[in-house]
């Protein structure tokens, strides 16, 4: 063989080494792909592990609440509700007939009076003076008819004398005739002088009466509302200017109290004189008023499309004031002796049944607790608890079917 031959195969000896490929090589290029067959390993052991705290670990579920409360019987039995406010079917403004400056004021608001007591009084120089005159000008007619009478006595005798001696000729028939004139003239000043005095009785019967003005009486028993004069204050029948007052105070009769509420029109039929109702008033919350209807005014209010119903209190509470907020609930029927205490009651959706014994979760500290309840009847949409539940306790509504004893509980927001 020649040298170039040798040449030759030592260069294709040469090239076919270099394109041998060396053991590190090869596990080096099958590095990346062991990597990448481990990856859906190492994605189902974090899906795993995952799921697995998701479900040991502890959960919050966002519910809705309600507060146990109280509800009455009579919530089964309720036709019809309607709102409005407590007024006094007896009421006044005490004003008076005289024009004057109120000088005394003896009562104030809240202030409790009888028929016939002065509340006030307003200054009466002028008018007294009036009554005092009367008085004097009625002695004086007293003493005219006095002097008439005595003058028509003197005035019969006289006469009757005349008339004698002139039937025996004794004196001339003209003197006779004077003598009469006389008498009549005595009879008629003694008319006039009584028609004087009863004239002076009434000019006294009228002064008396405009004294009587300005002392202002309470017409009936009552309690004072509002005071609208001060002591210094004009008083005038008309209010005639924007300095004087119309009224001294105003009263109302407190027996006569009543609630007074719209019924709309499209309801009206289901109301009855004598119904059976029960009063409720935002001031006093906790309790519920027997009544019944007394009145349905005759007439609608064309704005409001309503009638107006008043209804009566069976007993009259003294909390109750004129112009409190009422809502009455119109019964199908008089409520039993045992139907008019209150029961504590939840809402029936959050009523469960967990192992056939009734049940609630109730909210405490963020968890869940399931409290066995013991049932009682159904009052509309609510459910009396005779055990179980105290006032004031939340109550998880519709709770989740997964919820469990001590799971963690958050209201939802709105």
């Amino acid at each position: 063989m020649t040298p170039k031959h040798l040449q030759n195969g030592s260069f294709m000896s040469d090239s076919l080494h270099a394109l041998r490929i060396s053991g590190d090589d090869k596990a080096v290029s099958g590095g990346p792909r062991r990597r990448r067959r481990r990856w859906p390993y190492v994605l189902a052991l974090l899906v795993a592990a995952g799921v697995a705290y998701w479900t040991l670990s502890p959960r919050t579920f966002v519910v809705e609440a309600a507060t146990v409360g109280l509800a009455y019987p009579s919530r089964t039995i309720t036709t019809l509700t309607a709102s409005g406010y407590i007024v006094a079917q007896r009421k006044a403004a005490l004003a008076t007939k005289a024009t004057a400056q109120l000088v005394w004021l003896g009562v104030e608001e809240g202030s409790r009076i009888k028929k016939g007591e002065i509340l006030a009084r307003l200054e009466s120089a002028d008018v007294e003076a009036a009554r005092k005159l009367a008085v004097h000008e009625l002695s004086a007619a007293r003493y005219q008819i006095a002097s008439a009478e005595a003058e028509l006595a003197d005035a019969r005798l006289h006469n009757n004398r005349m008339k004698k001696l002139a039937a025996g000729d004794y004196v001339a028939r003209s003197e006779h005739d004077v003598a009469k004139a006389r008498l009549d003239k005595a009879e008629a000043a003694l008319s006039q002088a009584k028609a004087t005095l009863s004239a002076r009785a009434e000019a006294l019967h009228k002064a008396e009466a405009e004294r009587g003005y300005t002392d202002l009486e309470a017409p009936f028993d009552a309690v004072v509302l509002t005071k609208n004069a001060d002591i210094g204050d004009i008083i005038s029948p008309l209010g005639a200017s924007s300095t004087s007052k119309a009224a001294v105070v105003t009263i109302a009769d407190m027996g006569s109290l009543a609630a007074e509420v719209d019924v709309s029109e499209s309801s009206i039929e289901k109301v009855a004189v004598g119904e059976p109702c029960e009063i409720m008033l935002d001031a006093i919350p906790g309790e519920r008023f027997p009544g019944a209807v007394h009145m349905i005014v005759p007439t609608a209010d064309r704005t409001k499309a309503t009638v107006l119903v008043k209804v009566r209190f069976t007993t009259l509470d003294p909390r109750v004031l004129p112009e409190m907020s009422a809502k009455v609930a119109f019964l199908s029927r008089p409520l039993a002796a045992s139907e008019t205490a209150p029961r504590v009651a939840v809402p029936a959706t959050a009523v469960i049944s967990r192992d056939s014994v009734d049940a609630v979760f109730v909210m405490k500290d963020g968890k869940a607790v399931l409290t066995p309840v013991t049932l009682g009847e159904t009052l509309g949409d609510m459910r009396a608890v005779a055990s179980g539940l105290e006032v004031g306790q939340k109550v998880i509504v519709s709770p989740p079917a997964k919820l469990q004893n001590g799971d963690a509980v958050a209201l939802a927001e709105g």
